[in-house]
């Protein structure tokens, strides 16, 4: 079996990174972490990925100044000279433009804290507790020019309790992301589907305190 190639982008901690390497370490993955980059030098990921005997590069944003399409050409030839054929996004905390966008079209996939398309953008977990729904999760989708607005590959839902906080909320979202990142790579990788019920990660019923009235 050929593995596509694949280069991650993180700006922090690289939590979802991490799971990432982990899942292309499986004899069936479908899919290798051909290199791992960053925007922050800094980036804890980036010892995480270098530990795990994977290629690292940070391209530091702030000496490009305004110029985003230079740094993001700096960006694609790194991937591009390690034969990256699909790109995914992990906790990279820069708004692209189009030029990394349309380069990777149909081939970059992003995680977002939520339940798309509710609460796109930042402070996820605060806005879901606030609004009182009942289910919040996480979804990989195809990164386009419109900000967590591409196609929807995979979701998967968590309760939201009576109990929770921010941190408690964001910590029960994250080990689905962890999962959910995983799966929706090596059958993207593939060409399968992904997960299109965001339930199907609910293992046990919801707890009374989640359930609507």
């Amino acid at each position: 079996m050929t593995r596509k190639r694949v280069g991650v982008l993180i700006s922090g901690r690289g939590s979802n990174m991490e799971a990432l390497v982990a899942a292309s370490r499986r004899t069936e993955a479908p899919f290798e972490i051909a290199l791992v980059l960053s925007n922050n030098p800094d980036a804890a990921g980036l010892g995480v990925a270098a530990d795990a005997g994977i290629t690292t590069v940070a391209i530091d944003h702030r000496p490009y100044r305004s110029d985003r399409a230079a740094h993001e050409m700096a960006i694609a030839h790194r991937l591009d000279a390690a034969g990256v054929e699909i790109v995914c996004l992990a906790g990279y905390m820069r708004l692209l433009t189009p030029l990394l966008v349309g380069r990777y079209a149909g081939r970059m996939l992003n995680i977002h804290p939520s339940l798309l398309p509710s609460f796109p953008g930042l402070h996820t977990h605060a806005r879901a507790i606030e609004a009182g729904v009942k289910l919040h999760g996480c979804t990989v989708h195809l990164v386009t020019e419109s900000m967590d607005e591409g196609p929807i590959l995979a979701q998967a839902a968590v309760p939201v309790l009576l109990s929770d906080d921010e941190d408690s909320l964001a910590a029960r979202v994250l080990a689905q992301e962890h999962l959910l990142y995983a799966d929706t790579l090596a059958l993207f990788a593939q060409d399968r589907p992904g997960r299109a019920d965001p339930t199907a990660s609910l293992r046990n019923p919801l707890p009374e305190a989640a359930r609507p009235s």
